[in-house]
């Protein structure tokens, strides 16, 4: 008789068992040829290998009184055709297909061309099946190491399996969008920063796997996912998880993105890793516990900010509308602050602390130097770890046009 068990027992039914009745859950004891459990029915999702849409969960009696409803309705339709036609005959086009309910049961998904519909007893919905893509809005995304990033995706998916999009899940769309979401946030949070900057077409390709095992059950396939890494929030906590690097947008390369990207920040990684043994030789490191290059240093910043006073002027107000605050570090260990105000006026520099600074920037007293003299790029100090910034990287960026106006200088 009934199952006897305190609760619903689900188990998965094996595809290879030819005997079992349809449905994706069924339960090993049965009322006798039905796949019923305490009343309740878990066969709404039909057996769809090799196109199988038999219910064999379907009683005698019932059976009879289905045939004979639709023999009468099918007789009716052929008696009124001329006036039925309009209601009986749907135009499917390639794209599509039409899941039809006969009598509440599932059939075998129509189309493409014309398909005859049963008024009263059939009820259909058109199926999509060509991609769709939609796009997920920039989420705060904490890694494993303590970094805060904000992470977009853009995601292309198609339905592979018209009947299990109907029959599996009511709002596709919106479980799609909240599955890839979570999936993202998921994925990512196991993430460095370093690995979701350099590595974002490999992450958005294992993203895509995972969200295909969680929508295959709903006849969904995800095509392709692209990660958009908008900004980091927050610099990872773990000093020793190396330097992260982001391609920040350069004029003129604002549309390169991906693989591009990468290869471009490898061969500036190469060039970058020439200099930078310099400022750790050993001539560098006996001037350390010299006085006199201190104030050397302090006078090279004092005669680099007059500089710097003398080329602002409006029109670089209005291209850059960015404050920078700048804290560098000397040979001796101690630490200066600066700022270049360019938000107002003509703009203006000075040592100390900017009231609300858009970016801080920190490196050392001789890249300082050296980046405002034109022998080092910000896009090389960047990704060769000598330049730290904290706050969004495409205004920082923004700082070459003042070191283009500094070069002749």
């Amino acid at each position: 008789m009934f199952r006897k068990s305190p609760g619903f027992d689900y188990e998965a039914v094996p595809l290879s068992d030819p005997g079992s009745s349809p449905g994706l859950y069924a339960s090993p004891l049965t009322f006798g040829q039905s796949q019923f459990s305490s009343g309740h029915s878990f066969d709404y999702v039909p057996r769809i290998k090799d196109n199988d849409f038999t219910d064999k969960t379907q009683g005698l009696l019932s059976w009879m009184c289905n045939l004979i409803v639709i023999s009468l309705v099918f007789l009716c339709t052929l008696i009124t055709f001329p006036v039925s036609v309009w209601f009986a005959l749907k135009t499917v086009p390639n794209y599509e297909r039409i899941v039809i309910f006969r009598l509440g049961r599932i059939r075998p998904p129509k189309g493409p061309g014309v398909v005859l519909v049963l008024p009263l007893i059939d009820q259909w919905q058109r199926v999509d099946l060509r991609t769709r893509a939609f796009n997920i809005p920039p989420c705060k995304v904490t890694t494993k190491e303590g970094g805060l990033v904000s992470v977009g995706a853009d995601i292309q998916f198609r339905i592979w399996n018209p009947v299990m999009s109907v029959v599996a899940v009511q709002d596709l769309n919106a479980s799609t969008r909240l599955t890839a979401q979570n999936a993202m946030t998921q994925s990512l949070g196991k993430k460095t920063v370093r690995e979701i900057q350099t590595e974002r077409v490999k992450l958005g390709e294992h993203l895509g796997m995972d969200m295909n095992e969680l929508t295959k059950p709903w006849g969904l396939e995800v095509d392709r996912v692209e990660l958009t890494l908008e900004s980091v929030l927050r610099a990872p906590k773990e000093p020793h998880s190396g330097p992260f690097i982001m391609p920040p947008s350069v004029p003129g390369l604002e549309g390169l993105t991906g693989p591009i990207q990468q290869l471009t920040m490898h061969f500036l990684g190469q060039n970058a890793t020439g200099p930078q043994p310099v400022k750790d030789m050993v001539s560098f490191t006996d001037e350390m516990t010299l006085g006199a290059p201190l104030a050397t240093g302090n006078s090279k910043v004092e005669e680099l900010l007059a500089a710097v006073s003398l080329v602002l002027s409006e029109n670089l107000v209005r291209q850059v509308g960015a404050c920078f605050q700048f804290y560098v570090s000397t040979s001796s260990g101690q630490t200066s602050s600066y700022y270049v105000d360019l938000t107002q006026n003509s703009g203006s520099c000075g040592v100390g602390e900017a009231r609300q600074p858009d970016v801080s920037l920190s490196m050392s007293e001789q890249d300082l130097m050296a980046m405002f003299q034109g022998s080092l790029q910000p896009f090389t100090a960047y990704g060769s770890g000598r330049l730290r910034v904290q706050g969004d990287l495409n205004t920082a960026m923004k700082l070459e046009t003042l070191l283009k106006l500094l070069k002749p200088l």
